[in-house]
């Protein structure tokens, strides 16, 4: 995350009316909330592009996010949604991320859901906290067909206080997969995503732990290998001695 707002385009595209149209979506319902978001890299730049028209802030944002993450930003992952209550992020079922039946590869669709819940919890950790992903769950129940997919990620105002008032934690982040081009009442695939975060400070401070370990094992070993270069110097000195 260092240096991310470096990563932010300087202007908007070339064509504006390409970037202020409106992806082909179905609205989804943002959930209310009291809270203030949390000031990090992230929150700042949702600031920044918040005067945008919708068309236009999803254009940066999928541009900007997609350079956070650089093999997330290959797939042609649209970014329709970032606040810290929603995440919604979507996918059109092209040739790139197709499998061998023409739907979208299980890899792409995991990676879909991996970005909603992670950038959710991104949202609502202080900077001195990082996210790392623990488990995950895929099941997949039908065939997707040939259309846009979104991964919906969305986190109460009690969830969100849970992740802000704990250092160290783990959350399983709700998802929802829609295949928006289907009729079907069923779910096509079911997701649960584990994250955990920690304080930036204590993986700091595992590596330096790391270090001195391997700093102390060399140092006995070096010790080790002096005592025994002594004992067999008085030996040798003893043997002379003897004759």
């Amino acid at each position: 995350m260092s240096g991310f707002l470096n990563k932010l385009p300087t202007k908007l595209p070339t064509k504006i009316s390409d970037a202020l149209s409106t992806p082909s979506s179905v609205k989804t319902e943002q959930p209310t909330s009291k809270l203030k978001p949390v000031n990090n890299q992230f929150t700042k730049l949702l600031s920044i592009t918040k005067y945008l028209p919708a068309g236009a802030r999803t254009k940066v944002l999928s541009k900007a996010f997609g350079k956070v993450v650089p093999y997330v930003g290959t797939t042609g992952i649209c970014y329709e949604t970032v606040e810290p209550n929603q995440v919604v992020v979507s996918l059109n079922n092209d040739k790139p991320v197709q499998n061998h039946i023409g739907s979208i590869h299980a890899v792409a669709v995991t990676l879909l859901a991996e970005t909603a819940t992670g950038f959710i919890l991104g949202l609502n950790l202080p900077s001195d906290r990082i996210l790392l992903i623990k488990s995950y769950s895929v099941n997949f129940y039908r065939p997707l067909r040939k259309g846009q997919v979104a991964a919906v990620a969305t986190l109460s105002d009690e969830q969100r206080l849970d992740i802000l008032n704990t250092p160290k934690g783990e959350m399983v982040i709700p998802c929802v997969i829609h295949d928006r081009q289907s009729d079907s009442v069923r779910d096509p695939i079911t997701v649960e995503m584990t994250w955990a975060w920690i304080p930036k400070s204590e993986l700091e401070a595992r590596r330096q732990g790391k270090n001195h370990s391997d700093t102390d094992e060399t140092l006995e070993t070096t010790d080790s290998a002096n005592d025994n270069k002594s004992e067999e110097q008085s030996f040798e000195k003893e043997e002379g001695t003897g004759e």
